[in-house]
C-alpha cells in the first residue's frame, strides 16, 4: 500500500514540475498583453479601435502596435533629421525642471545598460558579500568615476548585487579589484542562478573562473 501512494505522490509532483513552468509562463505573458493593450489601445482612434471595426476586442494587438512603434522610432531616429528632431525634442524637456531629472536620469541609465559597446552587466562576477568568506554573484556596472574615485585607493569596480528571487532589487558597491573574480558563465546563467535560488546550477565550463580585476574595465569615467 505505502508503495501505490509512494507511486502516486511521485506522479503528482511530476505533474506538477510540469504544470507550474506553464502555468507561470502563461499568467506572465498574458500579464504582459494585457498591460501592452492597456497602455497602446486607448490612443487609437474610436473607428479603428478592433471592437468598433471587427465587432470583437483583439488580444495582442497592443503587443503588436507597441513593436511597430519601436521599430519606425528606430527607423526614424537613425537617420540625420531623426537625430536633429531627437536633440530638439530633448531641448524641451530639458527646461521642465521635474521632468529633466527624471528623464535624463531614466536616460543614462538606459543608455549605459542597453549600449552595445558599454560593460554594464556583461560580466557575472565572484564577490565576497555581506562578509568575508561569505561568497554570492554580483554584475560589473563599470568603475567608479571622476571625485568618487580620487578617495578610493587602488583599483576598484563598481558592482551590483541583486537580491533573490528578485534580481531587480539590489546593492551598489565598489569593491576593491582584486576581491573580485570573474565567472566563465553568462549573463543570463548568473540571472538563472539567482532566481531560482541556487537550485538551477550554471553548466560545466572548461575553463575554471580566475580573478581578472584589472582587465575586466577597458575605460573608466
Amino acid at each position: 500500500m505505502q508503495t501505490g501512494f509512494s507511486h502516486i505522490k511521485k506522479y503528482l509532483i511530476t505533474g506538477l514540475l510540469i504544470w507550474i513552468p506553464l502555468a507561470i509562463t502563461f499568467t506572465v505573458l498574458t500579464w504582459i498583453v494585457e498591460m501592452l493593450d492597456g497602455w497602446v489601445m486607448p490612443w487609437l482612434p474610436q473607428h479603428l479601435q478592433p471592437q468598433t471595426v471587427f465587432g470583437f476586442n483583439i488580444p495582442g494587438l497592443g503587443v503588436v502596435l507597441c513593436i511597430f512603434i519601436l521599430l519606425a522610432t528606430g527607423v526614424i531616429t537613425a537617420n540625420v533629421l531623426g537625430q536633429k528632431l531627437v536633440r530638439l525634442w530633448e531641448g524641451l524637456l530639458a527646461r521642465i525642471p521635474v521632468v529633466k531629472s527624471i528623464y535624463y536620469s531614466v536616460k543614462q541609465v538606459s543608455d549605459t545598460l542597453f549600449s552595445s559597446s558599454g560593460q554594464a552587466f556583461r560580466k557575472a562576477l565572484l564577490v565576497q558579500y555581506p562578509r568575508q568568506g561569505t561568497w554570492t554573484i554580483a554584475f560589473l556596472t563599470g568603475t567608479p568615476g571622476r571625485d568618487v574615485a580620487k578617495h578610493l585607493n587602488g583599483d576598484y569596480l563598481s558592482v551590483y548585487v541583486p537580491t533573490t528571487p528578485n534580481p531587480t532589487s539590489g546593492f551598489f558597491l565598489m569593491l576593491p579589484a582584486a576581491d573580485v573574480i570573474e565567472l566563465d558563465i553568462s549573463v543570463d546563467e548568473a540571472l538563472k542562478y539567482i532566481i531560482s535560488m541556487g537550485v538551477v546550477a550554471p553548466p560545466a565550463h572548461a575553463t575554471e573562473p580566475a580573478p581578472a580585476p584589472a582587465h575586466l574595465i577597458t575605460n573608466s569615467d
